[in-house]
């Protein structure tokens, strides 16, 4: 897996970057490659991720950096992200569907998901999952979110089979 942040998500968070005092979560923020930039970009910065020396590394990093970062671990299967806690919630390549409800319920009203995560359509490229536990249905990404203010949806096929979604959770209940 790339150490580097993904490109459409460092866009998004360059663009979000907050004005005043924001907190970020990058769900399974493996080694922190999300996590490092959104403390970069200014933001109170947690992750969330499974894998202890996974987290202890992003935290290190951050810590030489002179950057803070909130790591802990969790198995979030059986954990649920709190609520109404975090202005922007970024996700890569990880789909855990039953996560959805947590990931909308976890955001202040007005605030934003980063989602970016592949499609059945990976599985002609030959590389990256294969499992379709692991892989977005079409549109799949886009229903999880539904109701929600949609600033940018896409599904593309190359170089990776994934699908991209910036939504804000609208003010209303």
């Amino acid at each position: 897996m790339s150490a580097s942040p993904s490109a459409f998500a460092a866009e998004w968070i360059s663009a979000l970057a907050p004005l005043g005092s924001q907190r970020a979560l990058d769900v399974a923020m493996g080694r922190g490659r999300h996590a490092l930039l959104l403390a970069r970009h200014g933001f109170h910065t947690f992750g969330v991720d499974r894998n202890f020396d996974a987290v202890r590394s992003a935290m290190q990093v951050a810590t030489r950096e002179g950057l803070q970062i909130r790591g802990w671990c969790a198995d979030l299967t059986v954990s649920r992200l709190p609520i109404r806690a975090f202005d922007v919630v970024v996700v890569t390549r990880y789909l855990q569907r039953d996560l959805f409800p947590s990931i909308r319920e976890s955001l202040t009203m007005g605030g934003c998901v980063i989602y970016e995560t592949f499609t059945l359509a990976q599985r002609e490229l030959g590389t990256g999952p294969t499992s379709p536990d692991h892989l977005l249905q079409p549109g799949e990404l886009l229903s999880a979110f539904d109701g929600w203010d949609v600033r940018f949806y896409e599904e593309v096929d190359g170089p990776e089979a994934v699908a991209r979604l910036v939504a804000t959770r609208p003010f209303k209940s």
